[in-house]
């Protein structure tokens, strides 16, 4: 028997000794972060909650009561008794199935009606399916990424749940140190912007947060994380934890498991279905462009077999000495500040991933408060003394005054965004504008990967700010579906944009480096009635950088593959102001707001002269400890 083994039988034992033998249990398995307890009467359990509750307080461990697959109904079955069960003013749009947790997912518009009075509803579904349902708010924009994902879990269900067990064996194994060391290394984002990877090391466990990529850099050595050190083990690896899904945190991860990882990653709901879009989307570029990628679909479909979503604030065990919880970092939907308790109280660190600490319109403030921290790891991408931008405000009110003069002027303005978290962001801002009267009223046409990244924005509403939030919640006013936006479906319908009436136009890339936007950039770049509005940064030596710069001629393919000389006469405007990262007034005052106040402050993903001028400024204005380490060096912590 196996040390493992043995764990789980004490456990058992401890199980079985406290719920009734009604309940007739089948078998108690780990799975992921959670005690999975099997019954063939599974209503029992949901009848007399108190006994679960008692044996978490005694066992410490999170527990999930699932129906035996035995005396689940069938899904033909469960669906037609969902929806006898269900009022239909409840108006359920979809009736899907999780096989490896014994869940029926039922999406509807007015999710209360489905739960019932004191769950009532839900209560009489365990009891005729023997399926636990799980309830959400229907997405008022239909995602394919989430639906593909639900698809693929289905499935493979069988492996979905070896990969479960698998996760659970790891994580509740009996420690064989004790508590001692912990270690980070940095092995990405370090003295630079791109490829962010930390290992956290400690006697029991290792951890890898964030796996990213630097899409800028051609050479290996740089454009991907320095996995290759000798402390980094694939095979020892227990977690991986992903802040958010920009290709520059999360665009490596993929490659792990090509090369055999076979455990979890750990992220928000939101940023798992972001991340398998944007991870699809640049093996999509890469095949385009003529470019190998590190990895293929197979392995991104790996990540999604792998990837156990987390709700801000929930606390979970990802190995024996570790525990996680994810809080809002406001530079994204769904990015996550982390918190990781190390060793029962030995050591608290928080990784702030990118993060926005103030209110935008699409996201709340970056949460501060914390139960420990000793040592915080921040980001400096704004960390000069010189990066200070101008309040939202001010921004908006810039952004609204270029589109009036432009429309005015019978001209049309473009905006070119990346998909996602700025097109929303400014979607929000337009659409507000326009209906208090002060933007000039005018179509706004959306292009590229934006329509698929809203509708996954509208499937989590209660990740956005409060204003939008209840808007959608409880004001039935979805400002993504404004009045204002027509989606653009298909490229034919370009030229009547281009020759209609004076209009806004947003589409993908953010950069001017490919999508959609390049066709309406090489239509109208020679008009000087037009504009073209910069509201994300622009990467050196990328044509959006040359435009903004003041570019005369720009040479671009034609649709007939043949180069040809646009002239750009159509006037450029930069708006600072709507960036997901904090500035430095705001690094400085996230810092200074963390509590409790931490004891260190490590420095990461700024150029090299932020991160040592943060570092600086942190040591003499707080007199704390703070360094900013290079690229492959290691810190002991404790």
């Amino acid at each position: 028997m196996t040390v493992v083994d043995k764990s789980k039988r004490e456990v058992s034992q401890i199980v079985l000794q406290k719920i009734p033998e009604s309940a007739e249990i089948t078998r108690i398995e780990f799975e992921g972060p959670a005690l999975a307890v099997y019954t063939k009467r599974p209503e029992v359990l949901i009848d007399q909650s108190s006994i679960i509750a008692d044996i978490v307080s005694l066992i410490r461990k999170r527990i999930v009561v699932r129906s035996d697959p035995s005396v689940r109904a069938s899904e033909e079955e469960t669906k037609k008794t969902v929806k006898e069960t269900v009022p239909k003013e409840a108006e359920i749009t979809s009736i899907s199935f999780d096989p490896s947790l014994g869940e029926v997912i039922i999406d509807a518009k007015k999710p209360g009606l489905v739960i019932g009075k004191n769950g009532a509803v839900l209560q009489e579904i365990v009891r005729e399916t023997k399926w636990r349902p799980r309830i959400l708010r229907s997405s008022a924009i239909p995602s394919k990424i989430i639906s593909h994902m639900r698809y693929y879990l289905h499935s493979e269900s069988k492996e979905r749940g070896r990969v479960l067990r698998n996760i659970g064996e790891r994580i509740f194994r009996p420690t064989i140190h004790e508590v001692g060391d912990v270690r980070i290394s940095a092995l990405g984002g370090f003295r630079q912007v791109g490829r962010s990877a930390i290992l956290l090391q400690t006697r029991e466990s290792q951890v890898l947060l964030d796996c990213g990529i630097n899409p800028g850099s051609v050479n290996p050595l740089d454009a991907f994380p320095r996995l290759d050190v000798p402390q980094f083990d694939i095979d020892n690896l227990d977690a991986v934890v992903i802040t958010h899904a920009h290709l520059d945190h999360c665009g490596f991860l993929p490659f792990l498991f090509k090369y055999g990882y076979d455990g979890p990653v750990y992220c928000s709901d939101p940023t798992s279905n972001l991340m398998t879009l944007l991870q699809l989307d640049y093996l999509d570029v890469a095949d385009k462009q003529g470019f190998i990628a590190p990895y293929d679909q197979k392995d991104v479909r790996s990540c999604v077999l792998h990837t156990l979503p987390l709700r801000y604030g929930a606390v979970t065990d990802i190995s024996p000495d570790i525990r996680l919880t994810l809080r809002n970092a406001g530079h994204i939907l769904g990015s996550s500040v982390v918190h990781l308790h190390i060793g029962e109280g030995l050591h608290n660190l928080v990784f702030t991933g990118d993060y926005k600490y103030g209110k935008t319109t699409l996201l709340e403030a970056a949460s501060t408060d914390f139960p420990r921290v000793e040592t915080i790891i921040t980001e400096s991408t704004y960390g000069a003394p010189y990066d200070v931008m101008p309040s939202r405000v001010v921004a908006e009110e810039k952004l609204s005054t270029v589109i009036n003069e432009t429309l005015d002027r019978s001209g049309k303005v473009m905006i070119p965004v990346p998909a996602v978290g700025r097109a929303q962001e400014i979607m929000l801002i337009i659409d507000g504008y326009m209906k208090r009267g002060l933007m000039r009223e005018a179509p706004v046409f959306i292009e590229g990967m934006i329509s698929e990244a809203t509708a996954i924005h509208t499937a989590y509403p209660e990740y956005l700010a409060r204003n939008v939030r209840n808007s959608i919640l409880h004001e039935g006013i979805n400002p993504f579906q404004s009045d204002y936006f027509t989606i653009v479906e298909h490229p034919s319908a370009r030229e009547e944009i281009v020759e209609g009436e004076p209009s806004i136009i947003m589409a993908t890339a953010g950069m001017l480096e490919g999508g959609p936007i390049i066709d309406y950039f090489k239509r109208l770049a020679h008009d000087e009635l037009n504009t073209i509005i910069f509201v994300s940064y622009q990467i050196e030596g990328t044509l959006g950088s040359r435009v903004q710069k003041g570019l005369g001629e720009a040479s671009l393919f034609n649709n007939e593959g043949k180069m040809e000389v646009i002239k750009v006469k159509l006037q450029v405007e930069s708006i600072e102001g709507f960036s997901g990262h904090s500035d430095r007034r705001q690094i400085i005052n996230y810092i200074r707001r963390v509590t409790p106040r931490p004891e260190k402050v490590v420095v990461c993903h700024g150029e090299r002269s932020k991160c040592l001028s943060v570092t600086h400024f942190l040591r003499r204005r707080f007199r704390i400890d703070a360094v900013a380490p290079e690229i492959l060096e290691t810190l002991r912590l404790r």
